[in-house]
């Protein structure tokens, strides 16, 4: 590949992932699946991502992380082993080949119904909406798995996963447990069943990202773009990986 397009690419993707940091309506629902019955687990497994959009300053870093991850409290170990169990889980699936052909896929068909050339957003697009989906897929799949996610974020003491988060991170946040409550109140993941409802969630990322809304022939793309990711579920979460038979 001539050194030019090497330079396009690697720029391509810098924008990409650019804007896919900012982004935090994503895959909370299959990085939680697992343990629905441990509720500071669960939690940690969201932060990443959920302080992406209440405390963007805020960063994890494993080697800050393991230490609290050994506390003898209980809930303090717990939580701290779901935000290294979500950083593991990143590092393998944004790696896979279903994950990469997935996302391609719905790279093309943004750029079919909905981008013309922009080829940056058409990219980034095809990322989130893959996580996206992937969680309407499971969710669909698995019935009332969703209202047990939810029920275990009841049982957190909002005030201590703010100090365990201040604790782990470098810098502080004191928007966490306010972030929390809404999270709580609003639940949103019971959106992603419904495409216009999630039409609306992803123009929220748009806007966070400060891209342009998203018109309704996106719609067209969440259909389709949902029977590629359930025929290719497997390949996303290899069963090595993602073991869902206690589920």
């Amino acid at each position: 590949m001539p050194a030019s397009i090497l330079t396009i690419t690697h720029r391509r993707l810098r924008t990409v992932l650019c804007y896919v940091k900012k982004v935090s309506c994503v895959n909370y629902f299959a990085h939680g699946i697992r343990y629905l019955d441990r509720p500071y687990f669960l939690v940690g497994t969201a932060m990443p991502d959920f302080l992406s959009v209440v405390d963007r300053r805020v960063r994890f870093r494993s080697r800050h992380v393991e230490p609290v991850a050994s506390d003898p409290h209980a809930n303090t170990s717990e939580f701290a082993a779901g935000v290294l169990q979500h950083l593991e889980d990143d590092r393998w699936f944004h790696k896979t080949r279903g994950f990469f052909e997935v996302t391609s896929e719905l790279t093309v068909l943004f750029r079919k119904h909905v981008d013309g050339d922009d080829r940056f957003r058409a990219s980034f697009l095809g990322h989130v909406v893959t996580e996206l989906l992937l969680d309407r897929v499971l969710i669909a799949d698995h019935p009332g798995t969703l209202d047990r996610y939810y029920e275990a974020w009841l049982q957190i003491d909002r005030e201590l996963v703010q100090q365990l988060v201040n604790r782990m991170s470098r810098e502080p946040t004191d928007r966490l447990a306010a972030g929390l409550r809404l999270f709580q109140e609003e639940r949103f993941l019971y959106d992603y069943a419904d495409s216009e409802r999630l039409l609306y969630r992803l123009n929220q990322v748009m806007k966070r990202v400060k891209l342009p809304p998203l018109p309704e022939s996106t719609i067209i793309v969440l259909t389709e773009g949902e029977k590629i990711v359930r025929d290719c579920w497997r390949d996303l979460l290899p069963s090595d990986r993602f073991d869902l038979s206690q589920v």
